[in-house]
């Protein structure tokens, strides 16, 4: 074939280019990958050495789901268009309940079951998603996207101040109180004690104020992290205004590192070459509830892919048709499957990396291809997840902010081309859908009464949310057929 008629997104470029731009690529998603690793294996409590372990596992198989993205495998996979794969953000809120209720090895058993389950039910409801744009104008996409940033700012405002539980929470148990618990727990197993034994799961109350919370040189770091990100954005250009975030990320670490507040041991331990490998908490449980609620949002990443396939389609000149799409959403509920498998999460196109692709003009698919190379072999360097995983959370929550803000921002400027003027329903679609949103995160008991059951379904503000806003659009304004709204809203979209 002449070379001339090859088309834009399917040209090969020579090899040096395509690494310079595959890497690009690469530096814009890195921030935003290894975020949902620190803050799962964080909420599960798992050592620093399993949490190196989850963001390894993550960059391998975001690298693995670009390949099958970009190049296409078999007739059932891959959209063929230059798209970056990553984790999505929307799954973080239930995952993080459900690390919460069960810590450690059982936890991730659980979420990497519902991962799993939810990967396969995206790979088979696929075609019929691909259907379901109508269901999701902007005003609904640009709430729950609204709701995901502001349930993800908790977190990153946790990591500026110290955690709500653990050594840097706001209070700690006196060690006064402990020791006579501890000594009357003793007494009370010894032959003869007159101490009856202690009541199951009796606990004392936090009550001594933690001098580790909301440490002032913490608090430096975290606003040195903010300010680097702000100035590296106001000045300076192109592709280095893009990777402020991954640079205000590094500028905290450095200075954290000579101020004493990293700790390098485990990155000298960390091999430099290690495979990554299935299952490595064992084997995965299968929650039928957790499996839905996971599903469920899936939906919602899948027609938020789906808006972003279109919007790649005009940018590139090609045409999206209806197989493309289901080929490019079935790819998303693979690679999720194969992220459940190898200890990781579900994955969707990152939208960042949409932008860069309008931003550069460059509009080949080898360009991902690349990216996703680079992306397995950052997968296979322990020392590389070592050292991120050793990064300070006050570093982290510098740019948290920014980036769970920007996810936030990006659903208003969504819900900015929505009609409110002349369509009185809109306002209540997004306002009653933001204040269930909320429920979750304001009252986080007000499930105490309710069947234990339907906890895991109800528990993430981003799931109730979702539903509402579907629900109320839908009694509201009934189900239109309106692609290129959200096409629109999809350009509009440059955060996760």
């Amino acid at each position: 074939m002449d070379a001339t008629s090859v088309h834009p997104v399917d040209e090969r470029l020579p090899g040096g280019k395509l690494a310079a731009l595959g890497l690009q690529h690469v530096l814009v998603m890195y921030a935003g990958a290894v975020a949902v690793p620190l803050i799962v294996g964080r909420a599960l409590k798992l050592s620093p050495e399993q949490v190196a372990m989850l963001i390894s596992a993550d960059l391998f198989c975001c690298g693995l789901v670009t390949l099958i993205q970009s190049l296409g495998a078999t007739q059932w996979f891959g959209i063929k268009l230059p798209v970056m794969m990553g984790v999505t953000f929307a799954s973080v809120a239930p995952m993080v309940a459900m690390a919460n209720a069960n810590p450690g090895t059982a936890g991730a058993q659980l979420i990497f079951g519902s991962i799993i389950g939810a990967g396969a039910v995206a790979v088979l409801i696929a075609p019929i998603v691909s259907r379901m744009l109508r269901f999701f104008p902007p005003v609904v996409t640009g709430t729950i996207i609204a709701v995901i940033g502001i349930s993800l700012m908790r977190i990153g405002i946790n990591w500026i101040f110290g955690n709500p539980v653990g050594p840097t929470a706001p209070s700690v148990v006196s060690p006064e109180h402990a020791k006579w618990l501890a000594d009357a727990a003793a007494a009370a197993t010894s032959p003869g004690s007159p101490l009856p034994p202690l009541p199951r799961g009796l606990t004392l109350a936090a009550t001594v104020p933690n001098p580790k919370y909301a440490d002032p040189s913490g608090l430096g770091i975290a606003a040195l992290v903010l300010a680097s990100i702000l100035l590296i954005t106001r000045f300076a250009k192109g592709f280095v205004a893009n990777i402020s975030v991954l640079l205000g990320i590094v500028i905290g670490a450095v200075v954290a590192g000579a101020m004493g507040l990293m700790n390098f041991d485990k990155v000298a331990k960390a091999d430099w070459f290690g495979l990554v490998l299935p299952l490595q908490f064992g084997t995965p449980i299968f929650d039928p509830v957790l499996i839905l609620t996971m599903s469920l949002i899936m939906v919602v990443v899948m027609i938020e892919s789906t808006g972003m396939f279109l919007a790649l389609g005009e940018m590139t000149g090609k045409t999206v048709s209806q197989a493309d799409l289901s080929r490019g959403l079935r790819t998303d509920g693979l690679g999720t499957l194969i992220g459940g498998f190898f200890n990781t999460f579900p994955y969707t196109s990152f939208s960042q990396n949409v932008g860069l692709v309008a931003l550069t003009g460059v509009r080949s698919r080898y360009v991902c291809v690349a990216g996703g190379l680079i992306l397995i072999v950052l997968g296979l360097l322990p020392k590389m997840a070592a050292l991120v995983e050793s990064v300070p959370t006050v570093v982290l929550g510098g740019a948290g902010v920014v980036m769970f803000g920007m996810v936030a921002a990006t659903g208003i400027r969504i819900l900015a081309g929505v009609n409110f003027r002349t369509n009185r329903f809109n306002g209540l679609i997004v306002a009653i859908s933001i204040g269930i949103g909320m429920i979750p995160l304001v009252a986080p008991n007000f499930k105490q009464w309710m069947p234990h059951n339907i906890h895991p379904l109800i528990e993430s503000g981003i799931l109730l949310a979702s539903i509402s806003a579907v629900l109320l659009n839908l009694f509201f304004n009934g189900a239109r057929e309106d692609d290129s709204a959200a096409v629109a809203a999809a350009k509009l979209a440059d955060a996760h």
